[in-house]
């Protein structure tokens, strides 16, 4: 089964089934973490912190809060 027929399927199931397939799923990730040799780890996290560059741009949601910086967040006179 491909992985299009297999999200295409997933509306129809019952919640139940759903949470094993994700569980299943989660538990093959793990797995395949765990065997992973120590380079093949450093390229993964390389991969994920430059695919997470973005998010940290300026004007990205991220860190939108940023702008907020330094202003006074209680209207309090005492």
């Amino acid at each position: 089964m491909e992985t299009k027929e297999i999200l295409q399927a997933l509306p129809s199931l019952s919640i139940s089934d759903r949470l094993k397939i994700a569980e299943s799923a989660l538990q093959l990730v793990l797995q395949e973490k765990h065997s992973l040799t120590k380079d093949e780890q450093k390229r993964q996290l390389t991969l994920a912190a430059m695919t997470a560059i973005a998010d940290y741009a300026p004007g990205s949601e991220l860190n939108i809060f940023s702008d907020l910086e330094g202003e006074d967040f209680c209207d309090d006179p005492r």
